[in-house]
């Protein structure tokens, strides 16, 4: 889509209603399991079916995580709670009610920090956090002869995420790109990832994300017609939904048309947003306080024990690397996104090793093995301990980065120790000044074509020396003192 407007008349305003599915075992009211990926209709019971006579009963995990995650969301967690019906007739809910909170949520008023690169530095913004509210999923209609219910012929329903634990977190409208939306979306689903509460596997719709999104002419302090936008799959969708709807939107408001407030879908085929139904409003949901569940209380002593038990969090370990351990914004950001990868790199740290050739450890070479692999860190037979010891023989001189490299694979697949391979394979690093200098001798010997054209003007051939010192010592000698003395010889 082409605009003839410029973008800077107009900035964006956007807010994201995400549903986190939380990692219980069984359902929010109910004992049937949650896992994914079984039969059609199999992790079902009279409870999440909403059959006559049956009684919900709160799953005390669910609330337990729900305040976890309003804890690290830096949100108020009420002393008093409860929950309500909300009147949603459709296929998928068979009760055709979602017992769901509305004006008594769980937490409000919190926020989290993004950080974003601009011009080539960190930008931390912070986000605010609405509120955090508990509820429980539909089910879920498969269509058939087509991927969505336009075109299909024919739809099954599937109950089996019906009254699976859902938190429904919604943001301030505080977000002013697709980038920092994604960039929300993402340091949301790694808090709840640190915290063990939810697994955020997209793919699978444990994270799900609608956008609410409007225009304005830059300056102006009066919110646009917002339009949502659902089907949000990917970081990248957002993104791309996002950029495409403000182009949409402004396009619009420069022909001189009236934007509407409704409800869109994002087709990933041909890249755009197209209208599915007009918004509804709150008040077209009929919320009423739930009779079968009782008001929720949490109190002082539960919800400080409950805070003891959180991890450390992303953006504290972020600026915690940059600020105790010296590392760039770029490494901190690449460590803290996962979890385990934390840890790992904590435990090489505790081993002895330094921060910054630990973090290029990880980063590089391990990295790229467990994307090759389609490998974990859990998967590793190297042990923080044997990857510290690896990086202390380079530290002290006695194995050259390269030799690292190279004992490196049998380590990733084998374990053991690091000490104890080198000295098997005879690896030990050459730094005898006088050892160094006889193989100089050899290979100077050896080449003398290429020793007069060094000597004619051609210093790149210094390069070339360093390769058969190397060779000639199979690739023992210290790289940085052969290269003085190599200097030293072919200048002398």
């Amino acid at each position: 889509m082409t605009t003839t407007a410029t973008k800077t008349q107009y900035e964006a305003v956007i807010g994201l209603e995400t549903h986190c599915q939380l990692s219980t075992k069984t359902k929010i009211f109910s004992s049937s399991s949650t896992a994914f990926g079984a039969d059609p209709n199999t992790n079902i019971d009279p409870v999440c079916m909403g059959l006559p006579g049956t009684l919900p009963v709160l799953n005390q995990k669910v609330l337990e995580y729900a305040v976890k995650a309003g804890l690290a969301l830096n949100c108020q967690i009420a002393p008093y709670s409860k929950f309500d019906r909300k009147q949603y007739f459709y296929p998928d809910l068979p009760k055709n009610y979602q017992i769901s909170q509305y004006d008594l949520p769980i937490a409000e008023h919190g926020w989290l920090e993004i950080e974003l690169e601009e011009d080539g530095q960190p930008v931390r913004k912070r986000i605010g956090i609405t509120r955090l509210h508990m509820e429980e999923d539909a089910g879920k209609l498969v269509h058939g002869g087509s991927d969505r219910l336009s075109g299909s012929t024919f739809s099954l329903v599937d109950y089996n995420r019906a009254g699976v634990p859902l938190i429904e977190i919604v943001s301030e409208p505080d977000l002013r790109s697709g980038a920092e939306a994604a960039e929300y979306a993402r340091e949301l689903r790694r808090i709840m990832r640190y915290l063990g509460v939810s697994d955020g596997n997209m793919q699978e719709g444990s994270l799900r994300c609608d956008v609410n999104i409007s225009i304005r002419p830059v300056g102006s302090e009066k919110f646009g017609t917002k339009v949502e936008i659902k089907n949000m799959n990917s970081f990248n969708a957002i993104e791309r939904a996002i950029n495409y709807e403000i182009e949409r939107q402004i396009e619009v408001l420069e022909a001189g048309d009236r934007l509407v407030q409704e409800t869109r879908l994002w087709e990933e085929g041909s890249q755009r947003t197209i209208s599915m139904r007009v918004k509804e409003g709150s008040s077209d949901y009929r919320y009423f306080p739930e009779p079968d569940l009782g008001p929720i209380e949490v109190s002082a002593e539960q919800l400080a024990a409950w805070k003891r038990e959180l991890p450390e969090l992303p953006a504290a370990k972020r600026h915690r690397y940059e600020e105790d351990l010296g590392l760039s914004s770029y490494d901190a950001r690449v460590l803290t996104d996962d979890r385990a990868m934390a840890e790992y790199f904590e435990a090489t740290l505790a081993a002895g090793a330094p921060a910054k050739q630990a973090a290029n450890w990880l980063m590089g070479d391990i990295s790229g093995y467990l994307n090759t692999e389609k490998k974990t860190l859990a998967d590793l037979p190297l042990t923080p301990e044997t990857l510290a010891e690896m990086i202390r023989l380079i530290e002290s001189n006695t194995i050259s980065t390269k030799i690292a490299k190279d004992i490196l694979p049998e380590l990733l697949n084998r374990g053991g120790s690091a000490k104890e391979l080198v000295e098997k394979k005879g690896l030990i690093q050459i730094s005898d000044p006088a050892a160094i200098e006889a193989a100089i001798a050899k290979v100077l010997e050896a080449h003398p074509a290429e020793l007069e054209k060094y000597r004619s003007g051609k210093k790149n051939m210094l390069g070339f020396f360093v390769g058969q010192v190397m060779k000639q010592t199979g690739g023992r000698a210290d790289p940085k003192l052969t290269n003085q003395l190599l200097v030293k010889q072919l200048d002398g």
